[in-house]
């Protein structure tokens, strides 16, 4: 594993301290709680350097890890402008300096950096790794940034792959050069600033030789490729004990199991339109509401009772009293409703989503909604899917099978390197 050798003056010392970076969404933030959380367990000391957000570091806090923020608000970036050929190296290059002016000091006397996130955010953490001269690790939580030759890669806004370039091989030379394009000036010049070298590779700098891959195997099933070692190591999930708030579970213990419908970190397309979609949609199969505002703060559209809206909940507690999960197709997301045998539809947003819509779908664990804007009608056909007896008899096979152990095995992984 490279940059992960074995540290002589650790040999007689228990304590290692460890740095955990990422920029993202609640997707990439929440595994990192998983993962602290297993690392201390262990006897490891342990930060994490994330986007300025306060549920971020309430969410860290509530778990009793340190927080150092880093970058931009990130729900602010999501719920903005789109990101377009344009701006995308321009928000790279804000976010590497941003990242080079907090990390060093944050990873200073560290033995292991852990980056996750977007890639201008990953190869930029491993620049201060390669500075200070620390372990480092690169995490992701979907696979399909990963170059494989059973799959091809995905375009970035405003440079799509040739039509007549169909080879896997090849579209994934032409995906790192895509990566180089936006991202590779900004990486150099602000390496040059702390006295590195150019990299002409900004993928497989960031990645290295040997990323890891925290997502289920039964839901994300590596194919192994000759030219990258992955180590999969399930996905970092941390058991939440919050009770629900009291007007929720009232709710829920009210009537028969609702459909929960929420995007997340998502600005949804369709906007207050997505939610009364999704509510006349639900209630046309006979069932009751349960809206999480999310990012996208979606809102009721009448005060019947039948319908109720919720902010930040415990989804691993709630999902196990639903009918079924509308989302938007998110790791974590669509791992939580799994685990928790929660029948889904996935209205894919953009990016890796569509990919879990279409495992969703194969696994016969839910519907893959086709597009990201909903009809009454569209979702209504997804619904009747989801809410079949028979998808939900296989949600429940499939729950079993999750695994559950996934933060704690890197845990031990990333401590056996060091001690």
């Amino acid at each position: 594993m490279a940059g992960l050798a074995k540290n002589p003056r650790k040999e007689e010392i228990n304590e290692v301290r460890v740095l955990l970076s990422t920029y993202g969404s609640r997707g990439d933030v929440e595994p990192l709680v998983g993962l602290a959380v297993r690392l201390r367990e262990l006897g490891a000391e342990v930060l994490v350097c994330a986007p300025p957000d306060d549920e971020f570091a309430k969410r860290l806090a509530g778990a009793g890890v340190s927080m150092v923020e880093v970058g931009p608000s990130a729900r602010t970036l999501m719920t903005g402008a789109p990101p377009s050929k344009a701006n995308l190296p321009q928000r790279a290059a804000d976010l590497i300096a941003g990242q080079l002016q907090v990390i060093p000091a944050a990873a200073e006397g560290c033995d292991l950096l852990v980056a996750t996130g977007a890639m201008p955010a990953i190869a930029g953490a491993r620049s201060v790794a390669e500075k200070l001269g620390i372990g480092y690790v690169s995490a992701i939580f979907q696979q399909l940034t990963l170059p494989s030759p059973h799959r091809p890669p995905l375009p970035y806004p405003g440079r799509p792959f040739p039509p007549d370039v169909t080879d896997n091989r090849a579209l994934w030379d032409l995906d790192a050069q895509s990566i180089n394009a936006l991202f590779g000036e900004a990486l150099n010049t602000n390496r040059a600033s702390i006295c590195l070298p150019p990299v002409d590779n900004v993928r497989d700098y960031a990645f290295g030789d040997r990323p890891w891959l925290a997502t289920d195997p039964v839901l994300d099933p590596w194919l192994e490729t000759p030219e990258l070692d992955v180590v999969q190591t399930g996905a970092w999930v941390l058991p939440d004990e919050r009770p629900l708030p009291a007007a929720l579970d009232a709710f829920l213990d009210a009537g028969t199991p609702p459909v929960y419908v929420g995007f997340g970190s998502m600005a949804v397309r369709g906007g207050e339109e997505a939610a009364r979609v999704a509510i006349e949609a639900v209630r046309a199969s006979g069932r009751r509401v349960l809206l999480g505002r999310g990012w996208a703060d979606l809102g009721l559209i009448d005060d019947q009772v039948d319908c109720f809206a919720v902010g930040e909940v415990n989804h691993q507690q709630l999902f196990g009293r639903v009918a079924a999960v509308v989302h938007h197709g998110g790791a974590g997301t669509t791992t939580t409703a799994a685990r928790a045998g929660a029948p889904q539809v996935v209205v894919p947003q953009l990016a890796d989503q569509p990919y879990w819509a279409g495992r969703v779908a194969e696994l016969g664990i839910g519907a893959a909604h086709d597009g990201p804007v909903p009809t009454t009608e569209s979702l209504s056909a997804a619904l009747k899917t989801a809410l079949d007896p028979e998808t939900g008899s296989r949600a429940k096979t499939v729950a079993a099978t999750i695994r559950t152990n996934g933060a704690m095995t890197a845990a031990k992984l990333l401590l056996d390197t060091v001690r």
